[in-house]
């Protein structure tokens, strides 16, 4: 896997309901395959659903933006319409990198 405090490669995209009535278990049951797809391809770093919002948030190692756009716009919850996103790219802060000092 990538290192996770590698700024080129890491992507998080924030989703947000944009249409309820298209949510179904199928459809989560969809999304969390691809959740599984991602992990098993070492592209998934962290995810889930907000608790005090609707919508969730993905973050995964991308070879580019490009990359990082097509794997959110593969997601079922984006590619069915039920959610949309926000992309950004992340520079993480640990102590690996002195919090980015």
């Amino acid at each position: 896997m990538k290192p996770l405090n590698d700024p080129l490669f890491v992507f998080v995209y924030i989703m947000e309901p944009k249409n309820p009535d298209k949510c179904s278990p199928e459809l989560v049951k969809a999304h969390i395959a691809y959740l599984k797809k991602l992990h098993s391809r070492e592209q998934l770093v962290l995810c889930g659903p907000f608790k005090n919002a609707g919508g969730g948030m993905v973050v995964v190692h991308a070879s580019s933006m490009e990359d990082a756009i097509g794997i959110a716009e593969e997601d079922p919850f984006v590619k069915s319409g039920f959610e949309s996103y926000l992309l950004r790219s992340w520079e993480i802060a640990c102590e690996e990198n002195n919090y980015l000092e």
